[in-house]
């Protein structure tokens, strides 16, 4: 049994118009709530093996503020493959990873995450930023994981749920 976790990137500034998508910051807002996200791994003991994150600004300064808040000490992996990608292949980067990882965490974006939830739980949920889902998996290795793969929704938090 593995455990999956996936995080949507917090609240990103549009302020800046000159500015790049994959290099858009973290709002003020973004930015407490991806803390609180990193504070909740460690009330609710889900505190990964591995965190892998998309490569744009907003989803590493979610990562940082996760991990600190968190305590992670373990490595973080940035995928350029994860920037907005869809659920083939955020499965595909997942499936790449040591077996030694029991559970994980992946940082990114919609609408990639929302459709990976979907086809691993056949539960269809909306995801807003800094939104954290936990999924169980009846696979023995990362590289069992397959968009087929019947996983189990054990759980949403959403930031604006958690006030």
């Amino acid at each position: 049994m593995r455990t999956l976790l996936l995080l949507r990137h917090a609240k990103s500034s549009h302020k800046d118009e000159r500015l790049a998508d994959h290099d858009r910051p973290l709002t003020k807002r973004g930015q407490r709530d991806a803390s609180r996200m990193g504070a909740l791994l460690v009330d609710d003991d889900m505190v990964p093996d591995l965190i892998i994150s998309s490569t744009s600004s907003r989803t590493r300064e979610t990562t940082k503020r996760v991990a600190a808040a968190a305590g992670y000490r373990g490595p973080v992996r940035y995928v350029e493959e994860l920037y907005l990608a869809d659920p083939k292949h955020i499965v595909a980067v997942i499936a790449a990873q040591p077996a030694t990882r029991l559970d994980l965490m992946v940082v990114g974006h919609n609408p990639g995450l929302e459709e990976l939830v979907l086809a691993l739980t056949k539960c269809d949920e909306t995801l807003p930023t800094a939104s954290l889902v936990r999924i169980s998996l009846p696979i023995r290795r990362w590289q069992d994981l397959k968009l087929t793969t019947a996983g189990k929704l054990v759980k949403i938090w959403r930031p604006k749920e958690l006030e």
